[in-house]
C-alpha cells in the first residue's frame, strides 16, 4: 500500500513537470545583426532565466548580411524582429504588414563620421565630396539629409555604397562614412585614427534620424489575444534584460561575448559598445522602457516621406503600423 502510494506521488510529480515543460511558450525573436551589445538586452534576458521565469522559451536568432529580418517573419520563421523603422515602414508598404510593439531604443546612433583633413567642418562642406552611405534600408535617412540641404546624389555629392567596415575613410575613398555611435566609430579610433581628427554629425542633431531598433510582428499575429499574452510576457522579460544591461555594461559584455561564436568579441569592446548603446535609452530602468512615443514615430514618417526624389514610403501609413496593446499589457 504505501509502495504504491508513493509511485502513485512520483508519478503525479513527474506529470506535473511534463504540464510545466508543455507550458513553456515558444517566442523566436530575429537580431538584425551578428551577437553584440546592440540587443544586450535579449541575451542578458535569456541568461539571467528572465524568459524562462515567465514561462517562456526564447530561441534568439542572430543576424547577419546575408539575413533579412523582414524576409525571415514573412517566412513565418519568426515572432518578433528587431528592425529600424524606415525599414519596417517600407517593408509595410511593400505588402509585410509589420507592426511595431515596442521602441527599445528611444535615440538614433547613427552618424557620418568625417575625417578633417578632408576639409569637412560643417555640412555645407560636403559639396564635392565622397560620402559611405550603407544601403539596404539604412541609406534613407541619409537622403533625406542631403534634401535638406539641397544636395543632389552624384551631382552635388558622390555617393559611396558602403560595406558594414570603416575602410573607405581609413584608406582615403570617402571623406566621410556611416558609423554607428556604439559600433564602426570606435572601430576607426582602434585603427589609430585620433577623436580630435574626426568631425562626426549625428543625424539626432541634424533633424534627419529616423527610429532604430524597434521590435516588429505581422499585424495579423496581434488579432490573436494568445498572441498579445505570450509577447506581453516576452516584452517584460526583455526590458528587465534591457534594464539590467544599461545598469551593468560589464556584466553585459560577458554575456554578450559568450553568444558570439566566431571568437572575434571582446569584453572590452562590447563594454563599450553597452556604454554607447545606453545614451540611446532614454527610459531605461524607467516604467516608460520601450515605449514608442507617438511624436518620434510621426517624425520618423515625415523624414521617410521627404526622401528627396525617392522618398522611402508614399503614404502615411497612420496608427496602423503600431500598436501600444502589448506594451500596455506588458506594464500591468
Amino acid at each position: 500500500m504505501k509502495r504504491s502510494f508513493k509511485v502513485s506521488v512520483i508519478a503525479a510529480a513527474l506529470a506535473l513537470c511534463g504540464v510545466a515543460a508543455q507550458a513553456a511558450e515558444k517566442v523566436t525573436i530575429q537580431l538584425k545583426w551578428v551577437p553584440q551589445a546592440q540587443f544586450a538586452g535579449y541575451y542578458v534576458a535569456q541568461a539571467k532565466g528572465y524568459y524562462k521565469e515567465a514561462g517562456l522559451d526564447v530561441t534568439i536568432k542572430a543576424g547577419g548580411p546575408d539575413i533579412s529580418p523582414v524576409q525571415v517573419i514573412a517566412g513565418k520563421s519568426a515572432d518578433v524582429i528587431v528592425n529600424w523603422m524606415p525599414d519596417a515602414l517600407a517593408a509595410r508598404e511593400a505588402g509585410v504588414p509589420l507592426v511595431n510593439i515596442a521602441q527599445v531604443f528611444d535615440k538614433s546612433g547613427l552618424m557620418l563620421t568625417c575625417k578633417k583633413s578632408a576639409g569637412i567642418a560643417s555640412p555645407k562642406d560636403f559639396k564635392g565630396k565622397t560620402l559611405g552611405v550603407w544601403f539596404g534600408g539604412n541609406e534613407y535617412p541619409f537622403l533625406n539629409w542631403m534634401s535638406k540641404l539641397g544636395y543632389k546624389p552624384d551631382t552635388d555629392i558622390k555617393v559611396l555604397k558602403q560595406g558594414f567596415n570603416v575602410d573607405p575613410l581609413l584608406q582615403n575613398q570617402a571623406a566621410c562614412i556611416s558609423t554607428m555611435i556604439y559600433n564602426e566609430y570606435w572601430q576607426v579610433i582602434d585603427a589609430g585614427v585620433k577623436e580630435s581628427d574626426l568631425m562626426p554629425f549625428f543625424y539626432e542633431e541634424q533633424g534627419a534620424a529616423s527610429l532604430e531598433d524597434g521590435l516588429y510582428v505581422l499585424d495579423s499575429s496581434l488579432k490573436d489575444p494568445k498572441f498579445v499574452a505570450k509577447m506581453a510576457k516576452f516584452l517584460k522579460a526583455s526590458f528587465k534584460g534591457w534594464n539590467d544591461a544599461v545598469k551593468d555594461p560589464e556584466g553585459a559584455a560577458k554575456i554578450v561575448v559568450a553568444q558570439d561564436t566566431s571568437g572575434s568579441a571582446t569584453v572590452k569592446v562590447q563594454k563599450r559598445q553597452m556604454e554607447n548603446v545606453a545614451k540611446l535609452i532614454s527610459n531605461a530602468n524607467t516604467p516608460k522602457v520601450g515605449y514608442l512615443d507617438p511624436a518620434a514615430y510621426e517624425r520618423t514618417v515625415k523624414v521617410l516621406l521627404t526622401g528627396g526624389s525617392s522618398p522611402v514610403i508614399k503614404k502615411d501609413p497612420g496608427k496602423a503600423a503600431y500598436s501600444h496593446a502589448v506594451w500596455e499589457a506588458a506594464a500591468k
